[in-house]
């Protein structure tokens, strides 16, 4: 993954994610998360009867969107993705809870699972990098710089 990526997802805390129900309507959610970039996942904290929750487990595809926390009105800087839900118990919870509590210490206070998104698709723009910059990442291909 390229490294302009890995060093925004690290830095950012927030994310917009967005599901789907089973008459194809959009319903989206703001959470928490923290980054495993070795993985290509985010972790996130919520309670498994939430209406998300009952969503993705119908349909586990989604996409999101990542925005800097401090916005700067003259920058457009942010990542889109598109992934996937792992199950709670999916092949490693124990460094999904460690990653997540490492970066949200007060969360442990709050009750919920820890879940994984799989990110298949990353689509980042910075315009620091130059009018127009994009930068996309894929699990099964190489990086692409876009002008």
């Amino acid at each position: 993954m390229n490294q302009t990526i890995i060093q925004f997802l690290q830095k950012q805390t927030g994310a917009t994610v967005s599901c789907v129900d089973e008459k194809s309507r959009p319903y989206c959610f703001s959470c928490f998360y923290a980054f495993n970039f070795e993985e290509g996942l985010l972790y996130y904290k919520s309670s498994s009867d939430t209406h998300h929750a009952q969503l993705m487990n119908t349909n586990p595809f989604i996409a999101g969107t990542v925005l800097p926390d401090k916005l700067n009105k003259l920058v457009v800087k942010g990542i889109q993705f598109e992934g996937i839900i792992l199950e709670p118990s999916h092949s490693n919870p124990e460094e999904a809870s460690s990653c997540y509590y490492k970066k949200h210490p007060l969360a442990l206070a709050v009750p919920g699972i820890i879940w994984a998104i799989q990110i298949n698709h990353i689509k980042m723009t910075d315009s620091t990098l130059g009018f127009g910059k994009k930068i996309t990442w894929g699990r099964d291909e190489e990086i692409k710089i876009c002008v």
